[in-house]
């Protein structure tokens, strides 16, 4: 009787737990949102959607992704809003340049000092990727892809001028002289052309000159952007101008891909994407890429890209292990496939990565500085602009312009 009894209650548990397993399971499962702005008909949304999410949720059979396309702009704007209504995503693909700001809104996770693993997760990626995550001394991110600029020259016009590809900033500065002027068609030429005078565009001689925007922490600008080496640079470019050797940033200035594609400049300081647009707009010209030309500081470009990024509502067991995932080797080499730079080391070594088209840039990310990773460097940037378009029009000197701008930095690096 006490056998019967026993198999009885072993069957009605069993039965017991066939109608409660699912529900447990379901309770137990996990959906994280993840917000993102690679293009909905892009490579890398296939990529992601189809090959991606699919693996880590093959991996980790209790967490579902919830991912979400947006246009980069209306992310930005979609995370700023949603703060308001606690209503963020766990994780999201974040511009280096929103860090910052969202970082001084509170929203932001702190990984170095809530991950217990966060050393050796980061210590797999890039430095000077990783540098654009560091905030007030705190890692808030994860690189995720990045990208640089190199030099892309003319063939042709080089050759036709007898220069030599420039290898540091005092061939550079003759280079430019020598293929400035009137070509055989009796049109205007230029040395090189510069689209902008935004940190962009202009941090890169900057560093390779020596100079600095601020100083290790970022809390002051005098004594670094007022410099003599920067100070020297920004005399060194805006001596170009005046010399008719640099253009590209006034109004009705020929667009770089076409001046570059028709032979009216000669050499520019470009991204991964310009080969492609090359390609499409004038496949018929001749260019080769180079490092930019090494000064006093080296040859120092300027870093962008994308970091991924948790933010406080997140489940954080499950968002950590998906951005594990997304910068894994596997990860970042199957996104290389679709032209995004890793930044995971083991992936940068891949035979996918050295063979593809960026493969020239994998140098210049080694070395390639971010630009300030502070809430104001937005009013920051603007007013370097102001200040390089006063020094290139010759309202002011290098040295007051950039004594100014240390003053105005200084107050907004408080």
């Amino acid at each position: 009787m006490r056998t019967f009894t026993r198999i009885l209650t072993l069957l009605l548990a069993c039965m017991m737990l066939a109608v409660i397993s699912p529900a447990m399971a379901e309770e137990q499962s996990v959906t994280i949102n993840f917000w993102h702005h690679y293009s909905a008909q892009s490579a890398e949304n296939e990529t992601l959607m189809n090959v991606l999410i699919p693996a880590f949720e093959a991996e980790n059979p209790g967490i579902k992704v919830n991912a979400v396309s947006h246009e980069w702009a209306e992310l930005h704007d979609k995370v700023l809003v949603s703060a308001n209504s606690n209503a963020l995503p766990d994780v999201a693909r974040c511009d280096i340049a929103w860090l910052p700001e969202f970082q001084k809104m509170g929203i932001l996770v702190a990984l170095d000092e809530e991950m217990p693993d966060f050393t050796d997760v980061s210590g797999q990626l890039l430095d000077s990727a990783m540098s654009t995550a560091v905030i007030g001394g705190h890692y808030y991110a994860l690189a995720l892809n990045t990208n640089s600029k190199i030099v892309f020259y003319n063939t042709a016009m080089l050759e036709a001028a007898g220069v030599k590809v420039p290898t540091t900033m005092d061939e550079w500065t003759e280079a430019i002289k020598k293929l400035s002027g009137e070509n055989a068609n009796g049109q205007q030429v230029w040395g090189w052309n510069e689209p902008a005078l935004a940190g962009w565009n202009i941090c890169p001689f900057i560093w390779s000159f020596g100079g600095s925007l601020t100083n290790e922490d970022q809390t002051a600008a005098t004594g670094y952007i007022n410099s003599p080496e920067t100070v020297k640079a920004i005399e060194t470019f805006a001596g170009l101008v005046k010399a008719g050797g640099i253009t590209g940033f006034n109004a009705g200035d020929i667009p770089m891909t076409d001046g570059f594609g028709t032979g009216r400049y000669a050499m520019m300081l470009e991204g991964p994407w310009k080969s492609a647009e090359l390609a499409g707009a004038y496949p018929d010209v001749a260019y080769g890429t180079a490092p930019i030309p090494a000064g006093e500081g080296g040859s120092i470009s300027v870093l962008g890209g994308e970091d991924i990024a948790m933010f406080n509502t997140a489940n954080r067991e499950a968002a950590w292990k998906f951005m594990q995932f997304m910068t894994s080797e596997y990860a970042e080499t199957e996104m290389a496939k679709c032209g995004q730079i890793p930044v995971n080391k083991a992936a940068l070594e891949s035979d996918t990565v050295k063979a593809a088209d960026y493969a020239p840039f994998i140098e210049a990310i080694q070395t390639a500085k971010a630009r300030p990773t502070v809430a104001a460097w937005s009013e920051m940037d603007n007013e370097l602009q102001v200040a390089m378009n006063a020094v290139v029009t010759g309202e002011k000197t290098a040295q007051e312009a950039m004594d100014e701008l240390a003053a105005s930095w200084d107050i907004l690096l408080k």
